[in-house]
């Protein structure tokens, strides 16, 4: 039965209406089991005793075979009218990937709990969705505080880019947030990268407070790169509730949003406002919208006629039959 699907699954028919031909069956075997035998010479007895006695023949057990042998010389001959093809194809396949680095804020501000279950966490996993939608692309891990270091390097293995982001905490560097220290490790990342588009999602909660490199010079390093930077300012307007020692308290919530803004506009990129967890998914997707992987694909076709082997098939159904109704199922007038 396999073997019977796997061989179907690569043919195509040229002529599919003759399979409307098949239609003609229903009327013949009705006629043949119902009308024709009422057609039959019969005649009456008082018993039937005796005849129970004989019982039945060989022949008149498989008397279905020759019907069955016209059947299938029919729909054999109907299948290779329909004129089956074999086709072949060759696909080859370019692939024009995106390198992408993305910069996460892990500064104490991200404990947050605007975002379910905090801002940092909630980054994490909507980065990783991000990740396994982009199969074909190298993608860096960067974090960032009061300093900025490589988490994971640009690589097409996933497995590993995810492992390490989520590994990544907060108090594993100096509290602070280097936005331009972020920026221009990032920016590192890419420098000898010879993929035709490079981006950097660059996120933050906070204001440039700490670093060495200032935000707006590593714009325009990344500019001079063709490096496209889209920004995300991750926080609630106002105020956000915070994890203390003393219970949660509320924390004023203060976004650098015209340096954002500005970085984005510098580089070709987009800056983006998330305030809860559904927006920040919203924003990754529609970065991934933007920034999509070209995929140039070239089709080779080659297509066989293989009605030969069911006409063959259909002629010796109908051979067997013939050999089989006019000799031991022949009938007197």
């Amino acid at each position: 039965m396999n073997t019977i699907t796997s061989f179907f699954q690569g043919i195509e028919f040229e002529n599919p209406y003759c399979f409307l031909l098949l239609l003609l069956i229903i009327p013949i075997v009705a006629w043949k089991y119902f009308f024709r035998k009422k057609m039959q010479a019969s005649f009456t007895v008082p018993t039937v005793a005796a005849i129970e006695k004989i019982g039945q023949t060989w022949k008149v057990r498989l008397f279905w075979i020759p019907h069955c042998l016209l059947i299938l010389a029919f729909v054999s001959i109907v299948v290779a009218l329909s004129r089956p093809q074999t086709s072949f194809r060759l696909s080859d396949v370019e692939v024009e990937g995106v390198d992408i680095v993305l910069a996460i804020d892990i500064s104490g501000s991200m404990k947050a709990m605007d975002f379910r279950p905090n801002r940092l966490e909630a980054c994490k996993k909507v980065a990783e969705e991000f990740v396994l939608g982009r199969p074909t692309d190298r993608i860096g891990l960067v974090v960032y505080a009061g300093e900025a270091y490589t988490q994971c390097p640009v690589t097409s293995d996933h497995n590993t880019l995810l492992g390490l982001l989520n590994n990544v905490k907060f108090d594993i560097i100096e509290d602070g947030t280097a936005i331009g220290d972020g920026l221009g490790t990032a920016i590192n990342r890419l420098r000898e990268s010879e993929a035709k588009s490079k981006i950097i999602i660059l996120l933050s909660d906070g204001v440039n407070n700490r670093g060495y490199i200032d935000p707006y010079s590593a714009a325009e390093i990344a500019k001079n790169m063709n490096i496209k930077v889209y920004t995300i300012g991750a926080g609630t307007n106002g105020q956000a509730p915070y994890p203390t020692p003393y219970g949660t308290q509320m924390m004023i919530t203060e976004i650098d949003e015209q340096l954002l803004k500005a970085i984005a506009l510098q580089t070709g990129g987009k800056y983006f406002r998330a305030t809860n967890n559904d927006k920040l998914k919203a924003v990754y997707e529609e970065i991934d919208k933007m920034e999509k992987t070209i995929l140039n694909e070239t089709i080779y076709e080659n297509k066989v006629d293989a009605f030969f082997k069911f006409l063959f098939a259909g002629v010796i159904f109908l051979i067997f039959y013939l050999l089989l109704r006019y000799t031991v199922y022949k009938t007197n007038p």
